[in-house]
């Protein structure tokens, strides 16, 4: 396998960055850097971490010509995953309210201990971090419940002061997310599979539509609308499909509208990317301490509670043949 990090990874390009990546020969990984320059999401960090971790320390190397870019690699742990010795020198400082190192996450308590250590990135008061603490809680707790994979999830975090955003990314190598799902929710492809977990209500684990509002699909829909209504990316891989929420227009006045069905938000989707067996997420959240965000958390709240009753309504006015 390889992985190709370039100049401009993060999420406006992480299609391109998805289309170069080579899941052939799944028993070795090579990770390539371009000359000179890197800037990489943390979600293709924990994509990259997670298929290390698959084929093992010994059979992934890292082939750095980055140059003082590539410290970031370093840094942000993803050299502890291969066999290739970090060519850096250098005092670490701490971290804390800055970024959160690759991590893999096998336990209830991994995760809790994640979602406390990502308090200090959020760089706002306990009560309007809540949410946010909560759906990156749900997206992890999810991998550990429903991913089947032997590694967990594999996290990253990062916050950029010169923009207020918080970039996120999470990553497992299971059974993807059609799979995941198609015990009680036929998706005809993996493009229609990730609509449906993207869909509030929509669970892995019933049949029906789960109307409780703090679970069932809140994680997934609730993350891609705080990108939304921050006017930041967001994407969801798995597959050979990838869908991927493009920037709300700023010239338009007021908050963007809550919309239940993924597809009628200004997006781009993927149907023939190289194929993941897993999942991957990357999200990127701007952080505004005033009285704006506490009324985005607000409107998403409605939002997600409002779309749960429009699909109970719908659900049980469908003629049913006996």
């Amino acid at each position: 396998m390889k992985i190709y990090f370039s100049n401009n990874d993060m999420l406006m390009n992480f299609n391109h960055f998805l289309s170069q990546v080579d899941f052939k020969d799944n028993k070795e990984l090579e990770i390539i850097t371009a000359n000179n320059w890197i800037s990489v999401h943390p979600a293709a960090l924990v994509l990259a971490a997670a298929l290390a971790k698959k084929v093992g320390k010994n059979h992934t190397i890292i082939d750095n010509s980055a140059g003082e870019s590539g410290l970031y690699l370093d840094r942000m742990g993803l050299y502890d995953y291969s066999k290739t010795e970090s060519p850096y020198k250098y005092n670490q400082h701490d971290e804390s309210g800055r970024f959160i190192p690759i991590r893999q996450i096998l336990t209830q308590s991994d995760q809790s201990r994640f979602v406390t250590d990502i308090i200090p990135l959020l760089h706002l008061d306990p009560e309007k971090s809540q949410m946010i603490r909560y759906v990156i809680g749900e997206l992890v707790r999810n991998v550990l419940e429903h991913s089947m994979s032997n590694d967990g999830a594999f996290v990253a975090a990062q916050y950029r002061p010169k923009t207020n955003v918080l970039s996120f990314g999470v990553c497992d190598t299971g059974i993807g997310i059609r799979k995941s799902l198609e015990k009680f929710h036929f998706s005809e492809d993996n493009l229609s599979a990730i609509r449906l977990a993207l869909m509030p209500g929509i669970s892995g684990t019933t049949a029906g539509l789960n109307f409780t509002e703090d679970n069932g699909g809140a994680g997934l829909f609730i993350v891609k609308n705080l990108s939304k209504m921050t006017r930041n990316y967001f994407i969801l891989y798995s597959g050979d499909a990838a869908y991927k929420l493009l920037k709300y227009d700023k010239r338009i006045k007021g908050l963007p509208k809550i919309k239940s069905d993924p597809l009628e938000d200004k997006h781009s989707a993927y149907s023939d990317l190289p194929k993941f067996d897993g999942t991957l997420v990357g999200v990127d959240i701007a952080l505004d301490d005033t009285e704006t965000f506490n009324t985005i958390m607000e409107v998403i709240k409605v939002g997600y509670s409002k779309s749960i009753r429009e699909r109970k309504e719908r659900k049980y006015k469908e003629i049913k043949f006996v």
